[in-house]
């Protein structure tokens, strides 16, 4: 699953190489079977835009942030690897030790102090979409979103399909599944109390259907009201109804007067180490396909769809009115796609975390037939998903 080595950086101090300790690296290759399994070929992503300018603004004013002069992140991001590389157990889970090791309870902004790593602030904050509020954060969360795994990645390369379809191996496993596959169904009760196996009830294009089995494998975000056909009882309701969450948004637009050479970063102006503020437009980038552009949007709480859409108009229009963008785009701008990713980013407060919520939440694995895998039982990475939902089907087997 991994290889332990011994993790080094280069600091800019001594001009030379300083060791961190030895971690386990995931070397991808449940990612690499995965795609291979479907004949989908992988290649290294490419993040070189070239021809395409970035544009720094404040997306509250739509004005150019004219004396922000991003630093070198290095010496930070190598400060903040040798602290990642104290937590090992991160990159495998939340079964974390007791006490908590005080540093992961500490709000971020007072972690970054700690550790001097102001300069990793934009890098960190870019890679962690989605979190919210990144300064009040318990540092444990930060860790999981921007880990050990993707400072490997950022050093080696992250993957993509080599035909560009994140689709296909969706499609393909479904294929594999066959009738098994229930989409575009609703469980619509469960019992897990019957004796010998569980039952779920489920509504489904083709007409009802019972399914019996043995153990359930629940993925979605455990917020109660997502589990509202799932028999919970006392202490899972208790556990769950903790849970928290931020709002994460994904759009296409078309029309929306940015050139096609131009990508527009959320800049905050006279804000803390020049963090944008939330909720708002992280960015905007050409997709390269003319005149369509993506938006990422981020939010500390949920809001609903129409809010989200409104606030991505108006930004455009505030950067319009700024002369940002040109002005004399007469149309207005449209959505060719736009995805919630709500709830996002699950999580508890510290002293939640430090009275043993994890202890008690990874308790439920195997009770009342039930495991869980998804982001809240471990991060919101793929290929670290894929790891430890592959251990748990191990454990559900044998």
């Amino acid at each position: 699953m991994g290889k332990s080595v011994v993790v080094t950086y280069f600091d800019p101090a001594t001009n030379g190489t300083t060791e961190i300790g030895v971690v386990v690296w995931h070397d991808l290759p449940v990612v690499r079977d995965y795609f291979a399994r479907f004949d989908i070929p992988l290649v290294k992503a490419s993040f070189a835009t070239p021809g395409v300018s970035t544009i720094h603004a404040d997306l509250r004013s739509g004005d150019i942030v004219d004396d922000y002069k991003p630093a070198s992140p290095n010496a930070a991001l190598a400060a903040y690897a040798v602290q990642l590389a104290k937590y090992p157990f991160l990159e495998v889970g939340f079964d974390v030790p007791y006490p908590v090791p005080p540093d992961l309870l500490l709000p971020f902004g007072e972690f970054v102090e700690k550790y001097a790593i102001d300069a990793a602030m934009h890098t960190v904050f870019g890679y962690a979409q989605g979190i919210g509020d990144l300064l009040p954060i318990p540092t444990i969360y930060v860790m999981k979103l921007f880990g050990l795994d993707v400072l490997r990645n950022l050093r080696v390369g992250f993957l993509t399909t080599e035909r560009h379809n994140n689709g296909e191996l969706y499609e393909k496993a479904h294929l594999e599944l066959g009738d098994d596959a229930l989409p575009s169904s609703e469980v619509v009760k469960t019992d897990r109390d019957a004796k010998g196996y569980a039952t779920v009830f489920v509504k489904s294009p083709s007409g009802p259907k019972l399914i019996k089995a043995s153990t359930l494998l629940v993925t979605i975000p455990p917020k109660p009201k997502n589990l509202r056909s799932l028999d919970l009882d006392s202490t899972e309701r208790s556990l769950f109804s903790q849970f928290t969450h931020a709002g994460y948004y994904s759009a296409l637009l078309c029309k929306t007067g940015i050139p096609d050479t131009a990508r527009i970063r959320n800049i905050g102006a006279h804000t803390a180490y020049n963090l944008p503020i939330l909720p708002g437009v992280y960015y905007f980038a050409p997709t390269g396909i003319p005149g369509l552009h993506a938006v990422k949007y981020g939010s500390p709480v949920e809001m609903s769809d129409e809010q989200v859409k409104a606030d991505m108009i108006a930004t455009l229009e505030r950067l319009k009115t700024a002369g940002t963008v040109p002005s004399a785009t007469p149309e207005r701008a449209e959505f060719v796609v736009f995805r919630s990713y709500a709830p996002f980013e699950l999580r508890v407060p510290a002293g939640a975390i430090e009275a043993g919520f994890y202890k008690e939440l990874y308790k439920l694995q195997g009770r009342r037939r039930t495991f869980y895998t998804g982001a809240a039982f471990h991060a919101h990475d793929s290929s670290l998903l894929w790891l430890f939902t592959e251990a748990l089907l191990a454990r559900i087997v044998a």
